[in-house]
């Protein structure tokens, strides 16, 4: 399971909002061995696309030895996806290179709804998990704000205050 802040997830998806038409990509870094998303990193898709992502390669290096430094790890790696739903691609799945991290995809193909899914891939094989989010203010108003899980059958409104 992935538990995320709310305020962690909000940016994100505004961050997936802002760069739509192109596909947004990012990490959110945490203590190494600790499974927790505390630092989000916004990144630059370098490939600037509608259906690919790419992490800026310099800046990819950079953060890896900021990370490094500070004993960190990418806890969340992060995409959105514009025209489709929020699964791994073929693409997505061939890139996931850490067998640890969370892969969140973002759907922005409707503005009204954001999907929120998440995902381990580990060897090629995707596994999905539900999401937490944490500290959530919850409005009953904005209730239908994420769309977490498969379809609206199996929508996952779960939120919790507090950590």
């Amino acid at each position: 399971m992935l538990t995320i802040d709310a305020v962690i997830l909000d940016a994100i998806v505004a961050h997936a909002r802002r760069d739509h038409p192109d596909e947004a990509c990012g990490i959110v870094a945490g203590p190494a061995g600790s499974d927790r998303p505390d630092r989000h990193v916004p990144m630059e898709n370098a490939a600037r696309s509608m259906t690919f992502y790419e992490f800026d390669s310099k800046e990819q290096l950079r953060l890896w030895r900021e990370m490094d430094d500070a004993d960190e790890e990418p806890v969340v790696v992060y995409h959105s996806h514009t025209a489709t739903e929020a699964y791994p691609s073929r693409t997505d799945v061939s890139f996931a290179g850490e067998p640890n991290a969370h892969y969140l995809l973002v759907s922005t193909r409707d503005p009204e709804v954001t999907e929120v899914r998440s995902f381990r891939i580990v060897d090629g094989v995707i596994t999905e998990e539900p999401v937490q989010v944490v500290n959530a203010v919850v409005d009953p108003n904005a209730v239908q704000k994420y769309l977490f899980g498969q379809s609206p059958a199996t929508v996952d409104y779960e939120c919790q205050t507090g950590s």
